[in-house]
């Protein structure tokens, strides 16, 4: 599966990336999901996962390195970490086995789970005692839903919000989570055959609207309610979900 430099699809991308690099600028995640979710419209699923692996890992990098917490917080995570990096490569292995609108669905029902937990805001808390023994299941579980939809943030987030980490440590743990993550992913898809040169050339193209986008959220971030945005934030996941269920189902909206 390639994609290639005609069309409108190069500007689609650009478009994109520079949108996902805003709202990860606002609230620390949300490039590989905002991405995926738009590309996926007119694109397949692992050519869009492969479009997305450079800014997202640059991105997510720069995120893993600011902060001050890396150390403690890879001593304290490895246990969730280290299965969300290995499981990845089971996830991508059903890449070319099932069927990619299957893989859409998944990937919308992910983003309506998500959108509509952080809608109703619950927050769910784990006992330090829990925390050691329940960061494997869900590190495997997260690893295993982003080798088949390209997606970091289920389970994964919902498990780094439980375990009390404090506002700057929990955006420093979602970075080096999510760049672990990028790398396994783009391992395995080069792996599995499912990365062309064009492909990875577009993807290189994409990091400069990524980061530029990146930048402006940041300032926007300084003069906008985070509460009102990231409401807005989860029920435009939530609306692209169903977009994409309905899509992956055959509907038309």
């Amino acid at each position: 599966m390639t994609v290639m430099f005609d069309g409108m699809i190069p500007a689609a991308v650009m478009a994109t990336f520079l949108l996902a690099g805003m709202v990860k600028g606002v609230v620390g995640l949300g490039l590989p999901t905002i991405s995926l979710a738009i590309l996926t419209v007119v694109i397949d699923m692992p050519s869009a996962m492969v479009l997305l692996l450079v800014p997202s890992f640059a991105t997510n990098l720069w995120q893993a390195a600011a902060g001050g917490h890396a150390l403690a917080l890879l001593r304290r995570l490895w246990p969730f970490l280290l299965p969300a990096f290995a499981a990845v490569w089971i996830g991508a292995g059903a890449l070319d086995r099932i069927d990619p609108s299957y893989l859409s669905a998944l990937l919308g029902l992910l983003l309506v789970i998500y959108g509509a937990v952080g809608l109703a805001g619950p927050r769910m808390t784990l006992p330090s005692g829990r925390e050691r023994w329940l960061g494997p299941v869900f590190g495997a579980a997260n690893g295993v839903l982003t080798g088949m939809t390209g997606s970091f943030v289920m389970p994964g987030v919902m498990f780094l919000q439980a375990i009390g980490l404090a506002r700057d440590q929990l955006v420093q743990a979602m970075g080096i989570s999510f760049t672990l993550s990028t790398l396994a992913l783009a391992a395995a898809l080069h792996g599995n055959d499912l990365v062309s040169p064009d492909q990875a050339l577009l993807s290189s193209l994409a990091l400069a609207p990524a980061l530029v986008g990146m930048v402006i959220g940041q300032r926007i971030r300084q003069g906008l309610s985070e509460h009102l945005f990231r409401r807005l934030f989860y029920a435009a996941l939530l609306a692209l979900g169903l977009y994409i269920i309905a899509g992956a189902g055959g509907l038309n909206l």
